[in-house]
């Protein structure tokens, strides 16, 4: 399986970008998809997902700010992050894991500006 994310860039505070993350491969062997994020000196954590049955979860910091969305019939995730914090300055990584096995997209930057 092979994740292709975009979407990142700069934006001030209280702004608006979607991430998106195209899956190509065995992408029938798919269930949950994540975006992590991970700043310098700090491991990646989970910032939200999605499971094939449209159920989602997120961290206590995006709740009601950040929405992650699957289109049926599509290996895609999106991810519509509002209301913009500082503190969201990342490196957003989209992930899946099939079996005992993890993938990753390159991870694209996000950066919010005061």
């Amino acid at each position: 399986v092979q994740l292709q994310a975009s979407g990142g860039g700069l934006v001030q505070t209280g702004g608006s970008l979607r991430l998106s993350c195209a899956a190509s491969g065995s992408t029938f062997a798919i269930n949950a998809m994540n975006w992590y994020c991970q700043t310098p000196g700090k491991q990646r954590e989970l910032v939200a997902s999605i499971t094939s049955a449209r159920t989602t979860t997120y961290a206590d910091s995006v709740k009601g700010r950040f929405t992650i969305s699957r289109e049926r019939g599509k290996s895609s995730v999106d991810l519509q992050m509002n209301n913009l914090k500082t503190e969201d300055t990342a490196v957003y990584y989209c992930n899946t894991r099939i079996e005992r096995w993890n993938y990753w997209g390159q991870g694209t930057l996000v950066t919010v500006s005061s």
